[in-house]
């Protein structure tokens, strides 16, 4: 009831340590968290790392993360990492068994991803500019690569060749995301810089909004299928709160 005494609840909801913890330890899966360098400071990354360590969590995705606007101050005697290079040293650093401060403390043992964008980073000014920082992540330590979501597989296959072709050799995850919704014609390339073919983006206008899912999930199929024949080892899927898609897909690729 609405009144003077009425009381706000808010929603608790875990964190990503505990989420992590609940995958790797009821389910038996493993996790890797995204690992941020925009809102944290270098001191409650190494705190969370450790965390990570201790419950046996040793994959994680070290990216720079999005520019919301907002600047979270940092106190004095803080520092922060600016980019994802910066991450990838600092973790690699602690896999050495060395901390921000100087203690004696065991080597943490996490296996270091980082984001590949096969059309570009927005802020890079050209494609060459892109892979020659995506070089410095891998000598800086990562292990592998998880691309930007791509519709297009000739952007993927194009991207590999471009960076086989600069001297980086760990494995590129290619990232799919099924198409769902009308508006996310609009939404995915403002939100994420990616293009949307002109044969898929006309078959979802064209569909009614129900049957919008069912569209994106046989172009992902046909996506899958041709990553597949090329013997591409492992695909990430961009879920974004639409898992039962996700399922539809696996069913679909039986």
């Amino acid at each position: 009831k609405d009144g003077e005494n009425s009381i706000t609840r808010r929603r608790k909801r875990p964190g990503t340590l505990g989420i992590c913890a609940v995958i790797k330890h009821k389910y038996g899966i493993d996790a890797v968290p995204h690992v941020l360098c925009k809102g944290f400071t270098r001191e409650e990354s190494e705190d969370f790392l450790i965390d990570m360590h201790y419950l046996g969590i040793e994959n994680v995705l070290a990216i720079q993360g999005d520019d919301h606007g907002y600047q979270k101050p940092v106190l004095e005697g803080r520092s922060i990492n600016i980019y994802a290079k910066d991450l990838v040293q600092q973790i690699t650093t602690m896999n050495q068994g060395k901390y921000l401060e100087d203690i004696c403390a065991d080597p943490t043992h996490f296996c270091i991803g980082v984001a590949g964008y096969p059309e570009k980073h927005v802020s890079a000014p050209d494609v060459e500019t892109d892979i020659r920082y995506l070089k410095e992540k891998v000598d800086t330590g990562a292990q592998y690569i998880v691309t930007q979501m791509f519709f297009d597989n000739n952007n993927y296959f194009n991207f590999v060749g471009r960076c086989r072709a600069a001297g980086i050799t760990v494995p590129i995850i290619p990232g799919l995301k099924i198409i769902t919704k009308q508006n996310q014609l609009v939404n995915i390339p403002n939100s994420f810089h990616v293009e949307i073919p002109l044969p898929l983006a006309e078959e979802v206008r064209a569909t009614k909004p129900e049957h919008v899912p069912y569209v994106g999930i046989e172009w992902a199929a046909k996506q899958v299928k041709e990553l597949r024949n090329a013997n591409i080892p492992l695909i990430h899927f961009y879920v974004m709160q639409s898992a039962d898609t996700i399922e539809k897909l696996m069913v679909r690729l039986k």
